[in-house]
């Protein structure tokens, strides 16, 4: 399975190779009256297969081994089915679990970010930014899952959230709590969204918003551009300010929604256990957008209380 999510687009990420094989490849010569030859039975591809349409007719026991009595099969029918553990797969739990741990680090390290940074030195927080943004392209484009460094993103990005969220708490005191609440409030929305089958990932879907955020992403770096030779295009501030700000909020929950979309896939597909690591990632940094995106909105709709 390939995602628009760059997240979950790296190869090995989420699949499972198929192995179907095809059917009648080879077509033989017609006969007189339409019949292929050295084919009795017409036009039916399963005629010379009579165990095609019971897959376990023809199971060939291991060499030396004898076949299975009846008693050794309803032990093995009475037997508990075989959970994750047993078979390595993915399962919703898993993901829960993951991205617990992984919001669990983030919140940690943005406590001591906000305890322990000094308020004069805001160069630590900067330094944990850069590193968290090499660290998470290490993991996007990572063929393989590492869970170390997925905690290492989270704990980067969870001490610059800390220090940038301090910054403005100070200025509009309980923006904090009001940004938490409404990142969880979105997560929720969509989430509901999602599962009552409203919001459905097609590929027209995908497309459209993927186009949308990177004309966003473009518009944002064309205005950071900009503020280095003192112009200001109002992106951050007023009524324009508010549209770029509820604009990046919905592209956060747009971006949910195909992690939404890919895990339910993954699990389908017995997705390895280790792949929650991934959807653990891509879920975190969907709910990073969000919450930066909610704290500048409240911040400009707060203006100068």
């Amino acid at each position: 399975m390939r995602s628009s999510n760059p997240v979950f687009s790296r190869e090995g990420s989420f699949t499972r190779d198929s192995g179907y094989a095809g059917f009648g490849t080879t077509q033989q010569a017609p006969q007189a009256g339409g019949r292929p030859a050295d084919n009795p039975y017409g036009n039916n591809p399963y005629a010379n297969n009579p165990y095609a349409n019971n897959p376990y007719a023809q199971q060939q026991q291991p060499h030396g081994q004898q076949p299975l009595t009846d008693d050794q099969l309803v032990e093995m029918y009475r037997a508990p089915s075989a959970g994750p553990l047993a078979t390595g797969r993915m399962t919703l739990d898993d993901v829960v679990a993951r991205t617990a741990m992984t919001l669990l680090t983030l919140v940690a390290a943005g406590g001591v970010a906000w305890f322990a940074l000094p308020d004069a030195n805001y160069g630590i927080a900067i330094a944990a930014a850069f590193a968290a943004f090499v660290v998470g392209m290490v993991v996007t484009f990572r063929r393989s899952v590492s869970p170390a460094l997925i905690l290492t993103y989270a704990g980067l990005e969870g001490f610059f959230l800390g220090a940038v969220t301090r910054v403005f708490n100070t200025i509009w005191p309980g923006i904090a709590i009001q940004a938490v609440l409404g990142t969880a409030v979105v997560f929720a929305a969509m989430l509901v969204a999602y599962k009552s089958g409203r919001i459905r990932v097609t590929p027209r879907y995908t497309r459209i918003g993927l186009t949308i955020a990177m004309a966003f992403v473009g518009l944002l770096l064309i205005n950071m551009i900009a503020s280095f030779f003192g112009a200001d295009m109002g992106l951050r501030s007023g009524p324009l300010g508010i549209a770029v700000g509820l604009i990046g909020i919905a592209l956060g929950a747009f971006f949910l929604s195909l992690d939404f979309a890919e895990i339910e896939e993954a699990i389908r597909q017995g997705a390895p256990q280790q792949e929650a690591w991934r959807a653990a990632f891509g879920l975190t940094l969907s709910l990073v957008w969000i919450y930066i995106e909610m704290l500048r909105l409240i911040a400009i709709l707060r203006g100068d209380d």
